[in-house]
């Protein structure tokens, strides 16, 4: 388990990264597998998500996840959909007793919190969400709610420069978007280049006022701590497991 030290700091907030173990599953998914959408048997899956609402101090029924699509998607949580199947790649709420919960396996995770109109977020920002805008989207969506706001955001594990190697289309996406995005990759040949995806969201958080801490850790690298598309794809094993990261108002 992983914290951020500013949100750790204040006293109204339980939040975590949770790593991989600690948890039911096995084999793949060893051991705190709370991805739905994975292969992993669905009892296992129920009593990770059970052990993480445990730690995060809430019912289950109020561990609230998405269906992660890499849009650029934000919801509202309220009561009025707080049981309803939420399709999306950020959440907020200022409802109290609800833990936010994002899905990840390299993609960076980011929790966020408005200290002053007292709202809680998550973000699931992979490179497709990232550039499309969901970052720019929520921290919106916040600001909406009141023009005085003191917002801070956490980005947690995620795969590293070093680990995620990229194609010349891939690239092409990010320049055809903004030439300054250049500076976000290293040229490893002609063909292939490395893509800096935490930098790439840490200065959109700091674009937009936001402060920003980091849990830098490399999920490609860390098997024993984190689960990675990229690495199981390498490996060529049939699917992964998801790590989980949560925020919640007590």
């Amino acid at each position: 388990m992983f914290y951020s030290k500013s949100l750790k700091k204040i006293k109204d907030i339980k939040h975590c990264f949770f790593s991989r173990r600690g948890g039911f599953s096995s084999g793949l998914y060893k051991s705190l597998n709370c991805g739905k959408g994975s292969k992993d048997k669905r009892k296992n899956i129920s009593k990770n998500l059970e052990y993480v609402s445990k730690k995060m101090y809430v019912k289950k029924s109020r561990l609230i996840l998405m269906h992660q699509t890499h849009s650029n998607k934000v919801i509202e949580i309220n009561n009025a959909n707080l049981r309803k199947k939420i399709i999306s790649d950020a959440m907020i709420t200022r409802h109290k007793k609800i833990a936010l919960g994002v899905l990840t396996a390299d993609c960076v995770p980011i929790l966020i919190y408005d200290k002053r109109n007292e709202i809680i977020g998550c973000i699931h920002a992979g490179w497709k969400g990232a550039l499309s805008g969901i970052i720019k989207k929520t921290i919106d969506k916040i600001k909406k709610k009141n023009s005085n706001y003191e917002i801070i955001a956490s980005i947690g594990p995620c795969i590293s420069t070093k680990s995620y190697e990229v194609d010349l289309s891939f690239y092409r996406k990010f320049i055809a978007k903004a030439k300054k995005n250049k500076k976000y990759f290293i040229f490893k040949n002609k063909n292939k280049k490395l893509f800096n995806l935490r930098k790439y969201v840490n200065d959109k958080l700091l674009e937009l006022n936001v402060k920003v801490d980091h849990i830098n850790r490399d999920t490609y690298k860390e098997k024993k701590n984190f689960f990675s598309y990229r690495r199981s794809t390498k490996l060529k094993q049939n699917d992964y497991g998801r790590c989980i990261s949560t925020i919640s108002m007590i």
